[in-house]
């Protein structure tokens, strides 16, 4: 997951001609394997207009690995979706299909909440 840190957000102006802002933290440079993967599912209806969405969470790795898991999810239950905040958005209550589709794959410590 990819979280910004903002920690010199007051900061106007320094004195000090040696100072340099800390950088933000840096995304996952690399992708835990599926076996290691600790991926939680779950059906969400809340804020979305009564519609239900299944979210994949705790996927360790790069956006572009986020990426490439969510469009193959999407594809496998024939829904959209999208990929955002570190979660995989699915539309509609695929959580068996999804949860299938992560064991079959070799996410083995994936379960439904």
């Amino acid at each position: 997951m990819k979280k910004k840190i903002n920690t010199f957000s007051s900061l106007v102006y320094s004195t000090n001609p040696d100072f340099k802002p800390e950088k933000e933290a840096e995304e996952l440079q690399h992708t835990l394997e599926p076996a290691e993967q600790k991926i939680k599912i779950r059906l969400e209806t809340k804020h979305r207009g009564g519609k239900a969405v299944t979210l994949v969470e705790n996927f360790m790795g790069t956006d572009a690995a986020m990426n490439v898991l969510g469009k193959s999810l999407k594809t496998f239950c024939g829904t959209g979706g999208s990929v955002k905040d570190g979660e995989i958005i699915v539309q509609g209550d695929n959580r068996e299909k999804i949860l299938q589709w992560l064991l079959k794959n070799g996410y083995k410590f994936s379960k439904k909440m």
